[in-house]
């Protein structure tokens, strides 16, 4: 296996992972800004506040995603899969 090789199988690997974890973090970050500016207008300070809202979104995400999200970890495994005689030969 060459440098260039390996560096590719880095680049889509964490491309992946961005591609997979990415609705789940913007939708949780999108949820905690928007009750954030809520409790900033009206002055309630609770902290446990953000974290319902938080959680329900991501899991609302994963519910909507999950089988693209899946899907493209399968694809990925079955590419990773079929580079191995490449990677094994070279």
């Amino acid at each position: 296996m060459d440098l260039g090789y390996a560096l590719r199988l880095c680049h889509d690997a964490l491309l992946l992972i961005l591609i997979v974890s990415g609705p789940a973090l913007l939708a949780s970050l999108g949820i905690g800004l928007l009750v954030s500016l809520l409790q900033a207008s009206t002055q309630i300070q609770e902290p446990t506040l953000t974290f319902v809202p938080k959680i329900v979104a991501t899991f609302l995400v994963l519910l909507l995603l999950g089988s693209w999200l899946l899907t493209q970890l399968v694809l990925y495994t079955q590419r990773m899969y079929q580079s191995i005689p490449r990677i094994v030969g070279a």
